[in-house]
């Protein structure tokens, strides 16, 4: 199928027409800020609505169209698909125009960015890395985005590792990183900072130390990345797609187990960053009285009261004044923050959602779910767009529910649930 391109002078011109909308059809690598090999300047182009072509084999047919104008993507317009790969830009416009879009491809994106035309970046891109940069790092190459090779590279989950049927095959040089170091039943709040500070020195973090982290589901990495920028390690990374992402990459994988070598100062006290958590409900309700919104990413049957979501958790709902801010199907997953390929929604897009939702940049935001893991999904989308102000509330829902004297949400419950604009299965 011959498509159709746009030259150089014409895309100048038309960039800004309300008629074209731009597609970038990279990954979120590139289209967070990251640079291409040799290329000076990373990001992508203004206005440009993110469609990666990876997202291709993950997408059912029948909800093609369907999801890619919840994207932005329309009909009525002429679409411009840019991409430093030409062939990853044509598989994804022979999509759309087989599903009735009208397609030009722009072949000088390299000569776009050489020009010094605007490109946009998330402030801290850096925090969310690929498969193929981390094992540039592991293999000795050169890499953007890290000033040290003091780096540490953890795999995360929960349990002892001896008994950790997760850990079997990991990442080399991958560290094993058990959760309930850093936390403790029956709220599952953060256990207290000086056990913090000891355990993440016997297992050799400090402030100084580039810390990467993966986990084998959606959450547990995220939970601790929070959790190493609250007790004040200054250069923290997530391995986007988790480990799933590194298996596809086909990259190699280890049974042997490590062992970090134990440190004796972190470098400060920790917390350094305390304004990152807000642990107790009395916190809460009084940030509220100062503007506070207070954002839930627990899934929609829990936001409404259908099941508390947890064989633990008796009661059900939510606290007072509680905006539902987008989640997944149940306890285990945020899917409406994952794309179709398992790596994150870029912020742009969450922020959309959370428009409609009441929810802004420069809100005064906590973040909560049932116990504090699948907030920190929603905080780390903040972190990297370089928003200030923002938190998690540890203590969640569980906390919330053990005293029946604090006020619940039970008015102005949404009943429909909104969009998430994500169906792609």
């Amino acid at each position: 199928m011959l498509m159709k391109t746009i030259s150089y002078k014409s895309f100048n011109e038309l960039v800004n027409n309300p008629n074209y909308i731009l597609v970038d059809s990279r990954n979120n690598y590139f289209f967070n800020g990251f640079k291409h090999k040799n290329i000076t300047r990373g990001g992508h182009i203004p206005n440009a609505i993110q469609f990666n072509a990876d997202w291709l084999a993950h997408i059912t047919p029948s909800k093609f169209t369907t999801f890619a104008g919840d994207k932005g993507l329309d009909k009525s317009k002429i679409l411009i698909i840019y991409d430093m790969d030409l062939l990853r830009a044509t598989d994804l416009g022979k999509s759309l125009l087989l599903h009735g879009f009208r397609v030009l491809i722009f072949p000088y994106f390299l000569q776009y960015i050489e020009s010094n035309r605007p490109l946009v970046i998330f402030p801290y891109f850096e925090y969310s890395i690929s498969a193929e940069w981390l094992n540039n790092l592991l293999i000795g190459k050169e890499i953007e985005a890290i000033q040290t090779n003091n780096f540490m590279l953890f795999h995360v989950s929960w349990g002892k590792q001896e008994s950790s049927e997760d850990y079997k095959i990991h990442i080399p040089t991958a560290y094993y990183f058990d959760t309930d170091w850093i936390e403790s039943g029956p709220v599952w709040n953060l256990l207290p900072a000086e056990e913090i500070r000891q355990n993440l020195l016997d297992n050799g973090i400090t402030q100084d130390k580039t810390i990467i982290l993966y986990s084998t589901n959606q959450l547990a990495a995220y939970r601790i990345f929070w959790v190493l920028r609250w007790a004040g390690v200054n250069d923290v990374r997530v391995l986007d797609g988790n480990f799933s992402s590194w298996l596809s990459s086909g990259f190699e994988v280890e049974e042997e187990v490590n062992y970090p070598i134990r440190e004796v100062e972190f470098g400060g006290d920790i917390p350094l960053n305390p304004h990152f958590n807000i642990s107790t409900p009395k916190d809460i309700l009084y940030h509220q009285q100062q503007g506070l919104k207070l954002v839930s990413n627990r899934s929609w049957d829990e936001y409404i009261g259908q099941t508390s979501g947890y064989t633990y958790i008796s009661r059900k709902g939510e606290p007072i004044d509680a905006i539902w801010g987008f989640a997944g199907t149940d306890i285990s997953n945020m899917n409406d923050y994952f794309s179709p390929d398992g790596t994150l929604r870029n912020p742009d897009e969450i922020f959309r959602l959370w428009e409609e939702q009441g929810i802004q940049k420069g809100d005064f935001l906590a973040f909560y779910c049932g116990t504090g893991w699948r907030a920190t999904i929603a905080w780390f989308i903040t972190q990297l767009a370089g928003w200030e102000n923002t938190t998690v509330y540890d203590g969640s829902w569980n906390a919330w529910q053990m005293d029946e004297n604090l006020p619940l949400k039970n008015e102005n419950i949404q009943l429909q649930k909104p969009n998430a604009r994500n169906n792609f299965k």
